[in-house]
């Protein structure tokens, strides 16, 4: 993690301004405030596969964003906050989040929120596009500020290793990152399914969490080949006929769902700089196609060109020699 901010590198009358000005860049703009003149806090900042890495130190404060903030979309992310020391308290809409040491949440930048960091404390934050944890879990939105507690056992297993994400960031390779960020996304949405049903749930969002626990069945299975409808909604407690009502919502069925989510999995290997000497049916098989032939198929008639030809094309594009085009620019478009 080479990028480092600590408000020790200004007056202390200037920190509070620093760390507002500075490091909410970073992150999402919100208002600060600190009881006496000095505001002590450091960060360091990294990536990995996608996602945004942030290991804070700092001392008690709190955190208000508002609809003012929220009109200037500085952020279409989602926010995993994970308390390795200190105890916070966190309220969004009408949930309040109080987070001891081990505990984690989801923070959405879209809807306004305040917090209070009662200690001094460290947190991790892992930055994830918005539709990358919505592919697995749905609309995440309704799982803001909801506390998942490293004690259940997924929460703990996915609390494990995104806290060790930090210290290794720079060990990993391009490839290496990929699958880990892919792992730690999967983790979560297995771990939040995990907590909304041992808490219960409402009939209102019985719904949601049947969603996120069929769609976090399927990330955990998708390079399995012998990966059906079937063992998808079994894996999820629920009936094909039921998640293929689920999935009717997103326009899309279960069997089709699962196509393209495989679909994705190899048109971003197919982008990979770092994968460019593995074969396409390497690929295919990899992410759970069977038939070589049929993944060729369904590829062109959803990217709009065979596999080989939609590598070729990004490869050019990434050299500046040539757009890609038809409906690999369309999707191509609609990712930016």
């Amino acid at each position: 993690m080479a990028v480092v901010y600590s408000t020790s590198d200004v007056h202390p009358r200037d920190s509070v301004a620093y760390w507002v000005e500075v490091v909410t860049r970073g992150f999402v703009k919100y208002a600060l405030s600190q009881n006496g003149e000095a505001f002590r806090a450091s960060v360091r900042t990294g990536s990995l596969g996608g996602l945004g890495v942030a290991s804070y130190a700092c001392d008690p404060h709190g955190v208000a964003r508002g609809p003012r903030d929220i009109s200037r979309a500085d952020s279409d992310d989602y926010f995993l906050c994970l308390q390795l020391s200190g105890r916070s308290t966190h309220m969004a809409v009408d949930r309040e989040a109080v987070i001891e040491d081990g505990d984690f949440f989801l923070l959405d930048p879209r809807r306004p929120f305040s917090g209070r960091f009662e200690k001094q404390g460290r947190i991790v934050s892992v930055q994830v596009p918005r539709h990358e944890l919505e592919a697995r879990v749905g609309d995440a939105g309704a799982l803001a500020c909801w506390t998942l507690h490293s004690h259940r056992p997924l929460a703990g297993l996915a609390f494990g290793f995104l806290t060790m994400l930090p210290d290794r960031l720079d060990a990993l390779d391009d490839v290496a990152a990929g699958r880990v960020a892919a792992q730690a996304l999967d983790l979560v949405a297995l771990a939040f399914a995990e907590e909304t049903q041992a808490c219960g749930v409402n009939l209102s969002s019985r719904r949601s969490v049947a969603l996120t626990l069929l769609k976090g069945a399927i990330e955990a299975r998708l390079h399995d080949p012998s990966l059906k409808p079937a063992t998808a909604a079994a894996a999820a407690g629920i009936s094909v006929r039921y998640a293929n009502t689920l999935l009717a919502r997103e326009d899309t069925g279960l069997e089709r769902y699962i196509f393209a989510r495989r679909l994705e999995r190899c048109r971003r290997a197919l982008e990979d700089p770092a994968q460019a000497q593995r074969l396409i049916s390497d690929i295919a098989y990899g992410w759970g196609f069977s038939d070589v032939s049929h993944f060729v198929r369904r590829f062109k008639a959803e990217f709009g060109c065979a596999p080989g030809e939609y590598r070729e094309r990004h490869k050019l594009q990434d050299q500046g020699s040539a757009p890609p085009n038809g409906r690999a620019a369309n999707a191509a478009a609609q990712r930016e």
